[in-house]
Parts: C-alpha cells; structure tokens; sequence
C-alpha cells in the first residue's frame, strides 16, 4: 500500500505541476494580423485540459474570449455579454464578425462556473486589424 500511495503522490504532484504551468494563447490569428472578416479565430491551451462549463473535473477549465476590453475582476464570474464571450461547450474555434478596424483579443479559461481559476490563466492581449 505505501508503494501505491508514493505513486499516487508523484501522479498528484505532476498533474498539479502542469496546472501551475498552463498557458491559453491564440493559435490564428497572430498578433498584429491584417484579416478580411469574418475573422476565424482558433484557441490553444497547453498544462489543462477544456471542459464543458459545469463539469466538475480537476486541471480543466473552458474559454472565454475577450474582445474590446480589460480582463474583468478574477473573483467574480466572467460577465456575459458582447465583449466577453463565453465557449461553455467546451469550443476551441470560433468565428467573429468585426467592424473594420482594429480590434483587441484576449483569452481567459473559466473554471466549471465561468470563474477564473485560483491562478488565472489568460492570454496576452493580442491586436488585429479587420479590413472590409
């Protein structure tokens, strides 16, 4: 049994590790594009995994892309509404229909009740350009 329990710590103890270590970017576009909309836009996320919001499960955690804004308050949960747009259902894609202009995109994971996690883990702020 104490074999078992060793194993079991060194387990936990990594899987904490990666959680500490997670990391949400944009995949496309990159920042500083010019792109003619609708914009296609492709989350990443390396150290946890994406879950539907409401699944209780440990080191996971789904997006929610924040367009035009600041990060909100990280003890509270995300608001709603068009500059932060939820992806509960665990997406990882989505596209966006910008004005022309520039635009400025971030990431931020949600825990399983669109709060941020103990350690938040956001993006960079990147910015685009949307041309007609």
């Amino acid at each position: 049994m104490p074999k078992f329990l060793s194993i079991l710590c060194l387990m936990l103890g990594s899987f904490v590790a990666q959680a500490d270590d997670a990391k949400v970017y944009f995949i496309e576009p990159k920042d500083g594009a010019v792109v003619k909309g609708p914009v296609k836009i492709l989350f990443g996320l390396k150290g946890m995994g994406v879950a539907p919001a409401g699944t209780d499960k440990p080191g996971t955690g789904h997006h929610h892309l924040i367009v035009n804004a600041p990060l909100p308050e990280m003890l509270y949960s995300i608001p709603a509404d068009e500059n932060h747009i939820h992806f509960g259902g665990g997406q990882t894609e989505t596209v966006l229909y910008l004005k022309p202009g520039k635009h400025t995109l971030q990431l931020l994971l949600g825990d399983l009740n669109h709060i941020p996690h103990k350690k938040p883990v956001f993006s960079k702020v990147i910015t685009i350009t949307v041309t007609e």
